[in-house]
């Protein structure tokens, strides 16, 4: 089964306090995509510009990834460029350029419309609410957010909490969007709010899965040594939750138990991803290192 990914796509500089690169492949769709790719066909709905490098859309191409819904238009792709500071979880935007971003509001290909597994990026809800309005009896939504949307489109993403299968958003965001402080209150208020599942990403200190029966997960982080980027690690891990999903659960009810496992993998995705600037280690990981990392994991945590 494919998943349908819809986001951001663009180009990236970023700095860090040792090393600094330009017109990096960025955006929530981007990594989202090549991590879910790793499990399963993807549709990917986009928008980028003109200026988009080709070696890029290779590297789309190359992975199971069906590009009819990505755009191509006059104009320049959607830029970013942020800075890390030394403990590379305190980040700084330095400039956002939309560029033909702005104006996107997609039409799904006729054959996106009957998705088994959906990820929104963390987009605009607006935009959220667009796509879902055009696919019918999705089995499983996921959606991913942002604090930008929680301080300017809070009603519209509260909203959308009441369409969705599964909310991921990190800690900060959690405890902004419901205003508890303790992350295991605002667990189960996200959940009141609609969404069956939550997981609640904590950086490196891991992920906290919530389940609609009141069940409850503690995934660890995995103990790296090399972290290079931090950028797409958040879209890398719900890629690879959706992809894992896509693949393993067919026609079945997706479950808790289903649950544990995709966090597992997104968590291993994401730990990969960490290790270079932009995807340049996804391109390179393999299905045993996958594999190895997850067994890793599951020592760590007892699955």
């Amino acid at each position: 089964m494919s998943v349908l990914i819809v986001g951001s796509i663009g180009l990236d500089d970023i700095k860090t306090p040792l090393e600094e690169h330009k017109n990096l492949l960025g955006g929530s769709a981007s990594y989202c995509a090549v991590s879910a790719g790793f499990f399963s066909p993807v549709n990917l709905v986009g928008i980028v510009g003109e200026d988009f490098p080709k070696e890029h859309m290779a590297l789309f191409e190359s992975r199971q990834i069906d590009l009819e819904g990505l755009q191509i238009v006059p104009g320049e792709t959607f830029r970013w460029s942020g800075e890390y500071m030394w403990d590379l979880n305190t980040r700084e935007t330095r400039s956002i350029a939309l560029n033909v971003f702005e104006h996107f509001t997609p039409t799904l290909p006729a054959n996106y419309k009957k998705p088994a597994i959906v990820l929104l990026g963390n987009i605009a809800p607006d935009l959220q609410h667009h796509v879902l309005d055009q696919v019918t009896l999705p089995r499983f939504v996921v959606a991913d957010t942002m604090d930008l949307w929680i301080n300017i489109a809070k009603e519209r993403l509260v909203e959308l909490l009441a369409r969705i299968h599964m909310l991921i958003l990190n800690d900060s965001e959690a405890r902004e969007l419901t205003g508890e402080t303790n992350l295991i209150k605002a667990g189960h208020k996200l959940q009141n709010l609609g969404p069956g599942y939550v997981a609640i990403k904590k950086g490196e200190h891991g992920c906290l899965l919530f389940g609609q029966e009141g069940e409850f997960f503690s995934c660890p982080a995995y103990p790296l040594t090399d972290i290079h980027d931090p950028t797409g690690a958040g879209d890398s891990f719900a890629g690879g939750l959706a992809g894992y999903l896509a693949k393993h659960t067919g026609d079945s009810e997706i479950t808790f138990d289903n649950l544990r496992q995709a966090v597992v993998y997104g968590s291993v995705i994401a730990s990969y991803n960490v290790e270079a600037f932009s995807l340049e280690r996804l391109k390179t990981i393999t299905q045993t290192e996958i594999g190895e990392r997850y067994d890793m994991f599951r020592r760590i945590s007892q699955l």
